[in-house]
C-alpha cells in the first residue's frame, strides 16, 4: 500500500484533532447535572477551578477526565502526531463549528494538555521523564502561587522545549511552539490580573465574591480618556513603552483595541454607607477611546454586552455605563435585554440631580464673592443637550443675558423660543461659535465630546465655570486664566475613605454622578430606578438625591484644587 504523504497526514491529523478537541463534553456534563446551560454559570471561562464552585468536586473531576481522554485518544489513534496534539487543543479553546450545536464556554485547557502528554507517552515519542518536565513546571508553580494561569503558562513553555530535547522533527516543534503560543494568548488576560493583583487564586472565590451580607458590590464599567490611561496597570505599563518609543504605532493599537474584551481593572473600597454597611464597586474596563465607541458602536455595543456578564460573573448586583459608555446600545436599552439577569443603568437621572442641585448653590456662591446676577451673561455650551438645556431653563430667570451654544442652529433657535416665552425680558444670543462664550461671566458645559471644547481664549478672566462635560469639556488651560474658578458638574464625593488604584480624573475620593447613582441603586436595591433610554423620570431624580444624602453622598459644588470661596 502506498504510505501517505506527510504533509497530507498532519493536515488530516490536525483536522480531526481539531473537530475531536471542539466536543463540549465537558459543557454536556456540567448541564446534565445543574440543569443549567453552562453560560449561565459563567459567560467566559468554564474551567476545572469554576466547576468545582458550581457543580462540585464530582462534575469537576469528571468533566476534567473528560477533557483529558478525548486528547490522549486522538494523540494514540495517530501514534503521537504533534498536529494532531495541535488540533485537539486548538479545537478545545476554539471549538468552531461546535458553538452552532452548543456554545458552551470553555477552560484553559490543562486537562487536554495532560491527555496530549499522556498520549505521547502512551506511543513512545519520547521519554516519559522528559514529557512530564511540562507537568513538574505547573505542579511547582501552583504549589507556590496558587494561580492556575500562572501555572499553565509555565507548563506551556516548557512543552515545545520538552519536545525539542526528545529529538523529535522539526514539525513536531513547531506544531508544539504553535500550541504554547495558543495557550499563552489564551492566558494574556488572567496573567495580566495576576500582575495587578485582581486575579483569584486556586481555592479562592474571585476578591469580590464571597462577601459578607454587610458589603455592597456593584460594578462600573470605564473607558481609557486617552492613550496613557491604556497603562495604567501595572501589567500593561510595556505597552506604553512600545508606544513611548515609537515600537508600536498608534494606528496598529487602535486596530488591536477593537479586538479586545473588557476585564476587571481594579475596585474602589473603603466606602462607608450611613447606615453602616461597605460598599464596593468593581472597576471594567472597555478599552475603547472616547472616539472610537462614537465610530465604531456595534463593537461599543458588543463590548459593553460582555462587561455586563463580566459583572455579573463576579456577583454583582448592577452595572453601571461610565461616561461614553452611557450612550452605547441606545443608552443602555440593548444591553439590557442581552444580559437581563443584571441591573444596568446608564446614571442619566443622578446626573440630571446633582446638576439640579448645584446650579442654585454656586449662583449663590457667585453673589456671594462679588457677582451681580442681575447683570450677569451666562452662557450655556452644548445647549442642544438636554442636560444642558436644563441649565438654560434654570439660570434664565437669574441673568440678564444668555447666550445659548450648540451645534445644531434651528433647534437652538427652538430653545430660545421657548425660553423667550417665559422670560420675555431676557436678552437670548444663540451660537454656533464656541468663541461667543467669551463675554459671559457665567459658562456652563455640557457636551459629549471626547475632547476640550473651552479653551483659555474663550474665557474671560474672572468668570466661573461649571464644567458638567464627561470627559471634561474645559482644557486644563483655562486654569491659568486670572481669576477664574473652575468647578466639576456632576461629580460626587462618596461617604467613608474612597480608594482606588484607577485614576478616574476626577479628583481624590470623587467619582462621576453615573458611578454614584449605581453606588445608590445598589445599596438600595432599587432596581426598578435604573436609568434606560434617552428619558428620566422626575420622580427618580428626585429619589436619587433623597437616598443619596441619606446614605452620605456629598454633590461636589466647587474645585478641591482651587481656595473656598466664603458662603
Amino acid at each position: 500500500m502506498a504510505r501517505m504523504d506527510p504533509v497530507a497526514a498532519s493536515v488530516i491529523a490536525l483536522a480531526v484533532g481539531y473537530l475531536a478537541g471542539g466536543a463540549p463534553l465537558g459543557g454536556l456534563l456540567v448541564r446534565r447535572a445543574t440543569g443549567l446551560h453552562p453560560r449561565q454559570l459563567n459567560p467566559h471561562l468554564l474551567g476545572v477551578e469554576n466547576v468545582l464552585r458550581v457543580a462540585g468536586p464530582q462534575v469537576a473531576v469528571a468533566s476534567f477526565s473528560l477533557d483529558l481522554l478525548k486528547a490522549l485518544i486522538i494523540v494514540a489513534l495517530f501514534q503521537g502526531n504533534a498536529w494532531a496534539a495541535l488540533g485537539v487543543y486548538a479545537g478545545h479553546l476554539h471549538p468552531w463549528p461546535w458553538p452552532r450545536w452548543f456554545d458552551a464556554p470553555r477552560g484553559r485547557g490543562n486537562g487536554v494538555l495532560l491527555g496530549l502528554l499522556a498520549g505521547m507517552v502512551a506511543v513512545g515519542v519520547a521519554p516519559w521523564w522528559l514529557l512530564a518536565l511540562p507537568v513538574w513546571i505547573y505542579v511547582a508553580l501552583l504549589a507556590g502561587t496558587r494561580y492556575v494561569a500562572l501555572a499553565t503558562a509555565g507548563g506551556l513553555v516548557a512543552l515545545p522545549l520538552a519536545v525539542a530535547a526528545s529529538g523529535q522533527p522539526f514539525g513536531a516543534v513547531a506544531a508544539t511552539a504553535i500550541l504554547a503560543a495558543l495557550g499563552l494568548w489564551r492566558q494574556k488576560g488572567a496573567l495580566a490580573r495576576v500582575r495587578d493583583g485582581t486575579e483569584a487564586r486556586l481555592g479562592e472565590p474571585p476578591p469580590v465574591l464571597g462577601l459578607r451580607p454587610e458589603v455592597v458590590l456593584a460594578a462600573f464599567m470605564v473607558h481609557p480618556i486617552t492613550l496613557d490611561d491604556l497603562w495604567q496597570p501595572a501589567s500593561q505599563r510595556w505597552v506604553g513603552a512600545l508606544v513611548a518609543r515609537g515600537w508600536l504605532p498608534e494606528s496598529w493599537l487602535r486596530r488591536v483595541l477593537l479586538l479586545m474584551r473588557p476585564q476587571v481593572q481594579g475596585e474602589i473600597s473603603g466606602i462607608e454607607l450611613h447606615d453602616g454597611r461597605e460598599l464596593r464597586v468593581l472597576l471594567i474596563s472597555g478599552p475603547l477611546l472616547p472616539d472610537q465607541i462614537r465610530a465604531f458602536p456595534d463593537v461599543a455595543e458588543r463590548m459593553a454586552i460582555q462587561g455586563a456578564q463580566v459583572a455579573r460573573e463576579f456577583g454583582a448586583e448592577a452595572f453601571g455605563l461610565g461616561a461614553f459608555w452611557s450612550t452605547v446600545g441606545e443608552k443602555g436599552l440593548k444591553v439590557q435585554e442581552a444580559v437581563p439577569a443584571i441591573a444596568i443603568t446608564n446614571g442619566g437621572a443622578y446626573t440630571a440631580a446633582t446638576v439640579r442641585a448645584a446650579v442654585p448653590g454656586l449662583l449663590v456662591r457667585f453673589s456671594a464673592s462679588g457677582g451681580t446676577l442681575a447683570n450677569a451673561c451666562a452662557a450655556v455650551v452644548g445647549a442642544n443637550g438636554v442636560v444642558a438645556f436644563g441649565v438654560a431653563r434654570t439660570i434664565a430667570g437669574e441673568v440678564a443675558k444668555l447666550v445659548l451654544i450648540g451645534r445644531d442652529r434651528e433647534r437652538l433657535a427652538r430653545s430660545a423660543a421657548t425660553l423667550q416665552r417665559k422670560h420675555p425680558e431676557l436678552e437670548i444670543v444663540i451660537s454656533t461659535d464656541v468663541a461667543d462664550a467669551a463675554e459671559a461671566d457665567l459658562v456652563f458645559s455640557a457636551t459629549s465630546d471626547p475632547m476640550p471644547v473651552l479653551f483659555a481664549e474663550h474665557i474671560k478672566p474672572g468668570a466661573w465655570v461649571f464644567d458638567i462635560g464627561r470627559p471634561a469639556d474645559v482644557d486644563e488651560g483655562v486654569r491659568q486664566v486670572p481669576g477664574v474658578q473652575v468647578i466639576p458638574g456632576g461629580v460626587v464625593r462618596p461617604p467613608g475613605g474612597m480608594r482606588s488604584a484607577i485614576d478616574l480624573h476626577f479628583g481624590t475620593a470623587k467619582v462621576p454622578a453615573c458611578m454614584a447613582e449605581t453606588m445608590i441603586m445598589t445599596a438600595t436595591r432599587s432596581f426598578d430606578r435604573r436609568s434606560l433610554g434617552p428619558s428620566t423620570r422626575m420622580a427618580d431624580i428626585a429619589y436619587y438625591l433623597e437616598a443619596g444624602e441619606r446614605l452620605g453622598f456629598e454633590i461636589v459644588t466647587e474645585d478641591d484644587r482651587l481656595p473656598a470661596v466664603p458662603a
